[in-house]
């Protein structure tokens, strides 16, 4: 009988938590009215769904009309973006600022903004991927309309300096939008102290389900919507709740705030101890972002003379399920945009991999992958050497 797999994919998804999943199952049963109907049924799920928006916002130190239910990370980082600049535009506050390591969903956005007719600005990183921020300062001008800045890095789980950022973007008139995916449940967030503008979290990074995630909305923040239908979420975002996983990401949210320190120290002390066996038995492994402050459940490293999807092939034929990097880019041809941006070299970065660790993690399987990984490496090499890749 072969062994459970290793599962070090965690910044990709994670698994719903068992008190997430008792939780929702009524509201797929028998409380299963919608929201906007006003008979028992439906005011039993209009009730649970705004208790589930106060409890988010009670994650976040935010008001509960400040938070908007959507279907995850990708829809949150559109609506933080692209809600209040097509309203700012029209005062000539057209572009967008941001950087070449955030995810696709922040980069997809500021390409439309440059295509339907306004400015996209891109800050570079330097080679830890941390943003210059002389090089923002230079960037943010009364045109900006929106500075947008992921605040942990799903790919290398480099921090960013939001706060910072967020002073010197707002000194300059411009919103602040962080995705805050990977930094929820890692970070302390309270948005009572730091004036961001917009921030956007996913259910299935933190233990909740698949299909929901949050978008904080400050007061006062000029917003259209993007989708045109009901007047539901006070026409923010029209459509029928989803009820059952808006209690499922409640759930998972005060969880995972109530583990965060534990978790931290953890997981930091798992990841410290699986790089420093990889480099004690394949010395030339390098380790990205590894000299700035990162998050504790996000190993990134590059083998020389290896292929990332070679070596993640061998890892899975091993029991080991790890990625290159975003998830969001499986199946793509090339090195990682983030690690491009950060001046890592093509064939170094083509041999990437990420290894993000979570709720199923242990010591044990950290020395087992510590275990297996040189000789995977080694037959990696021998291959790429034969001309095999």
């Amino acid at each position: 009988m072969r062994p459970a797999p290793i599962y070090l994919d965690h910044a990709a998804t994670t698994p719903a938590r068992a008190e997430v999943l008792e939780a929702m199952l009524p509201w797929f049963t028998t409380k299963f009215g919608n929201p906007s109907s006003s008979h028992r049924l439906g005011r039993e799920a209009r009730a649970a769904y705004d208790e589930a928006r106060e409890r988010i916002a009670a994650c976040l130190g935010a008001h509960a009309d400040e938070i908007v239910f959507t279907s995850g990370g990708t829809e949150s980082d559109n609506l933080a973006i692209l809600g209040p600049w097509s309203v700012r535009r029209a005062a000539g506050r057209d572009a967008v600022v941001t950087v070449p390591t955030e995810h696709k969903a922040v980069l997809e956005v500021a390409h439309h903004v440059a295509q339907a007719g306004g400015t996209e600005r891109l800050v570079p990183v330097d080679a830890a991927g941390r943003v210059r921020m002389e090089l923002l300062d230079a960037a943010l001008d009364d045109r900006v309309a929106v500075c947008a800045v992921m605040w942990i890095n799903n790919e290398t789980g480099v921090i960013q300096d939001v706060p910072a950022i967020t002073a010197l973007a707002k000194a300059r008139g411009a919103l602040v939008h962080t995705d805050a995916v990977q930094a929820f449940g890692k970070l302390p967030i309270d948005v009572r102290t730091l004036p961001i503008d917009t921030l956007a979290l996913s259910g299935h990074k933190i233990g909740g389900p698949k299909g929901i995630g949050a978008l904080f909305l400050r007061r006062g923040t000029p917003y259209a919507p993007l989708f045109h239908g009901g007047a539901q979420d006070r026409g923010r975002r029209p459509g029928t709740e989803n009820v059952a996983c808006a209690i499922g990401l409640a759930v998972a949210a005060e969880r995972t705030l109530a583990e965060r320190e534990q978790e931290w120290t953890r997981l930091e002390a798992l990841r410290d101890t699986l790089q420093r066996a990889i480099l004690a038995r394949v010395p030339d492994a390098v380790i990205h972002s590894g000299d700035a402050a990162r998050a504790p459940h996000i190993l990134n490293l590059s083998v020389p003379g290896t292929d990332s999807e070679s070596l993640l092939l061998a890892l899975d034929l091993a029991g080991v399920c790890a990625s290159g990097g975003s998830a969001c880019q499986s199946g793509s041809v090339g090195a990682s945009h983030v690690l491009a941006a950060m001046g890592v070299p093509r064939d170094l970065a083509a041999g990437a991999l990420r290894l993000s660790l979570g709720s199923l993690t242990t010591d044990a399987d950290v020395a087992r992958v510590a275990d297996v990984f040189p000789t995977l490496v080694e037959k990696a090499r021998r291959l790429a050497g034969a001309g095999a890749f």
